[in-house]
């Protein structure tokens, strides 16, 4: 397919994305880089984890788009006593027909909002990383497929915060983003003071539907990533892992692990979703380093000299941007 038609595709089926952004906008304030992010995600099908302090409307922002894509959505809270048939569901049994039958979780929805998933241990955590990886759910010995689209949008607190377990790095990794919420501006605070202060409900308008998010993927995967551009995300990778051979030696002693393989197959799907929100048929360095941060941050794990300096995954990220030449 020739670039030119596909950026003519790109323009004409992102139109929609644009209504969306503006109909979630009109109950999340300023949380634009967020709202944008998980448009991304969904259009890459990937899975989103938020972390931030109580309070910043994470779980509204997920909450008010399942509803304006009238996709099903269910909200499992993470705590200490929760169990893993909780989040996958179980085989209850029947005295009347004498047999077991399956009892399907709340995992089992298009968006599936894990609220403080670090506020539960490791073997809960887990219970979510075949749902995540696989797209389907085992309870007992049969196998179930979740529906399409299905993604997981969790929330975390700080991990210096009282009552938080530190997510496995084998589930982290499975988090196509990592976005971190920060405190809204002076304006946008009084905005949402005057949005927010009644108890006027905002409806969210759309003919969204999860069948579009799904043809929107197809054209998403046509997106054309020049071979420069393919380059310039695997050297990306590979700076986290030996930092040495991008001139960055002072990074070395800071990072245990580098980013996996993974990190380049969601860096490149993130950018083409990136390209397709702004309506272009083509990845550009702009993408990647647009979408970069969020991809990568959680997959540089650091060493304790890192940490003994208070060295964050977030500034060696930005100093191998800065680092390796742009195509």
């Amino acid at each position: 397919m020739e670039i030119a038609a596909i950026n003519q595709q790109v323009q004409q089926e992102s139109i929609f994305m644009q209504d969306l952004k503006r109909e979630i906008s009109k109950v999340i304030v300023g949380q634009e880089a967020l709202l944008e992010k998980m448009l991304v995600a969904l259009l890459a099908d990937g899975h989103v984890l938020i972390e931030g302090v109580p309070g910043l409307a994470k779980t509204l922002a997920v909450k008010t788009l399942a509803q304006a894509i009238h996709g099903e959505f269910s909200r499992i809270q993470f705590t200490p006593d929760l169990l893993p048939a909780d989040i996958t569901g179980t085989l209850i049994f029947s005295p009347k027909e004498g047999s077991f039958f399956p009892k399907r979780g709340p995992v089992f929805a298009n968006f599936v909002l894990a609220d403080e998933i670090n506020r539960s241990p490791a073997k809960v955590q887990s219970a979510l990383l075949e749902a995540m990886q696989e797209r389907q759910v085992t309870i007992g010995d049969k196998t179930y497929p979740l529906p399409a689209p299905f993604m997981v949008l969790a929330t975390q607190n700080p991990v210096e915060q009282e009552g938080t377990y530190p997510l496995p790095e084998a589930q982290v990794d499975r988090f196509m983003l990592k976005v971190l919420v920060s405190y809204p501006s002076k304006e946008e605070e009084k905005q949402i003071l005057e949005r927010m202060a009644s108890h006027q409900k905002i409806e969210v308008k759309t003919s969204v539907t999860p069948e579009m998010i799904l043809k929107a993927r197809g054209v998403v995967d046509n997106i054309y990533v020049d071979e420069k551009i393919k380059t310039y995300i695997v050297n990306l990778v590979f700076a986290t892992r030996d930092p040495k051979a991008y001139g960055l030696e002072k990074l070395a002693s800071f990072i245990a692990y580098g980013a996996s393989p993974r990190a380049t197959i969601f860096l490149t799907q993130a950018a083409k979703a990136y390209a397709f929100l702004n309506g272009r048929g083509y990845v550009t360095p702009e993408d990647i380093k647009a979408i970069g941060l969020d991809v990568l941050r959680h997959r540089v794990l650091l060493s304790y000299e890192a940490e003994a300096e208070n060295i964050s995954a977030d500034e060696i990220v930005k100093q191998i941007f800065d680092a390796v030449d742009v195509p």
